[in-house]
């Protein structure tokens, strides 16, 4: 007996691993060596590849593919339509399965709609990626990144709310909405106590 939700339409290949609680919605498709956690909710149209792992009480959102050597640490959001790669420089004659890059998307962190992540980057815990932002290279934890390609603006607390904080230097804020304090040491930010 399974203990999550799967609509009708949606097919799940036989050895997909798929946690508790988790809702798998129209048109969705899990491939057979995929694992997913526990209070997962995975949208309309989204594609999870054999070679990924998505932990728990992550968010994706509608028309997403989660490729093979995608892995999401917990509570990640990914946005409507936003896009993974596995290839840095695909083309349709050659195979390069060979090839693949690993991608690490980070516990907390948010993927806005329409961004594009290139493969072979690490996202760090609670970063934000604006909507239709193009990551190719490595994202700091808590930096709020923009742009094509994405350069870093700001900061953001684990809340999901931007630290009036300048990029570098030692600075302390806190988030106005949760009280949890932040630390800024040189280019670094940290959760302080």
């Amino acid at each position: 007996m399974k203990n999550y939700y799967v609509h009708e339409s949606a097919i799940i290949d036989e050895g997909a691993t798929i946690g508790e609680s988790s809702r798998i919605w129209h048109f969705a498709h899990i491939c057979s060596g995929a694992f997913i956690g526990k209070s997962v909710s995975l949208g309309q149209n989204v594609f999870v590849g054999n070679k990924v792992t998505i932990g728990n009480n992550c968010k994706i959102q509608n028309n997403v593919s989660v490729y093979d050597n995608v892995t999401l640490e917990n509570d990640v959001f990914c946005g409507p339509s936003m896009v993974f790669t596995n290839v840095y420089n695909p083309r349709s004659g050659i195979e390069r399965k060979d090839e693949y890059q690993n991608t690490l998307v980070k516990k907390g962190a948010t993927l806005g709609a329409n961004a594009t992540i290139v493969c072979g980057v690490t996202i760090g815990e609670y970063a934000f990626i604006g909507a239709g932002a193009v990551i190719n290279k490595d994202v700091k934890p808590y930096a709020l990144m923009v742009g094509v390609p994405a350069k870093q603006i700001g900061w953001m607390s684990e809340y999901g709310e931007q630290l009036d904080l300048p990029l570098n230097g030692n600075e302390k804020i806190i988030c106005p909405y949760s009280n949890d304090v932040y630390l800024l040491d040189g280019t670094s930010l940290s959760k302080g106590e």
